[in-house]
């Protein structure tokens, strides 16, 4: 049963609904806390409006196996982000809103229509700037029968309190773990203090749901699983991103190192990340998750 059954429609739900829906007046939903009214259809760093801008959904057969599952997985890409990655490979959706702006009504039936296809679950893509309307158009849904696991596929660069929101609603969270130092995080994605924000949203994930829950056919039902794309000639944010997960959070998380890197949207004028990753440094980052006894999850 999605964690969100066992409450909905209570006081504590609709409060919590409403809550987030008042954050637009003064958006804080990020850790940039731009304070634009989006009520208003002021824009701020992730340039997104009132209307949740959608790009694409569609079963996803290419998430991680528990995940996608047979049946794929639910996906909603959403448009903008709260972060702007020069390497960004999906950047005419981040950086340049590709995309249709619809209400949370047409969410609402995405959802339902997703889950009557037979997805496993709903995962929303970088959700963030649009979670009161993502939370609305759930509302909307369940009154229709919705009844499937929320997946939470972010960049890890949240605010701890809004992640706290969360708890009772999302199933699982899947972050990733891009840097382990600011100076990266400013350079290359322009976010101020993703280390701190995103370590402690980690930490309060996990504390929500622990570590990747699978049932009896192998399809992730609640629980954390963490990304980390290996950056060309930064195998030591890789190395700070294993020894975080290890000494903070658990063996028990499941971790997704990618290797998938290639020198996307800007990536040409930064270097070293206008090179693919050669093998020796996903090798690296491969033993590294070893020494750190992080032995659940895949390596591409």
């Amino acid at each position: 049963m999605a964690s969100y059954l066992k409450w909905y429609n209570s006081p504590e739900w609709n409060k919590r609904i409403e809550a987030f829906s008042r954050r637009l007046e003064s958006c804080d939903l990020c850790p940039h806390k731009c304070g634009v009214n989006r009520l208003e259809e002021e824009k701020g760093f992730c340039r997104a409006g009132l209307r949740p801008r959608v790009a694409s959904w569609n079963p996803h057969r290419g998430e991680e196996p528990p995940v996608s599952g047979v049946r794929g997985s639910g996906t909603i890409f959403l448009s903008h982000c709260t972060l702007r990655c020069v390497y960004c490979q999906n950047y005419s959706l981040s950086q340049l809103g590709e995309g249709k702006e619809v209400p949370p009504s047409t969410l609402a039936d995405y959802y339902l229509q997703l889950q009557q296809i037979g997805c496993h679950n709903l995962n929303l893509v970088t959700p963030t700037h649009y979670l009161p309307q993502l939370l609305k158009a759930l509302d909307l849904a369940i009154e229709k029968g919705f009844s499937l696991p929320i997946v939470y596929n972010t960049s890890g660069y949240e605010r701890k309190e809004i992640i706290s929101e969360l708890e009772g609603i999302v199933d699982i969270y899947m972050p990733d773990l891009r840097y382990c130092s600011n100076q990266c995080a400013s350079q290359f994605s322009e976010g101020e203090g993703y280390v701190e924000n995103s370590q402690a949203a980690l930490k309060e994930m996990y504390r929500q749901v622990g570590g990747l829950q699978c049932d009896a056919s192998g399809i992730a039902y609640r629980g954390l699983l963490i990304r980390h794309l290996v950056l060309p000639g930064h195998i030591s944010e890789s190395k700070k991103a294993m020894a975080f997960i290890s000494d903070e959070l658990g063996s028990d998380v499941y971790i997704s190192l990618m290797k998938q890197y290639f020198p996307a949207y800007k990536a040409a004028e930064y270097s070293p990340l206008n090179r693919m990753i050669t093998s020796q440094e996903f090798e690296e980052a491969r033993q590294w998750m070893e020494k750190y006894n992080l032995s659940s999850g895949w390596v591409q």
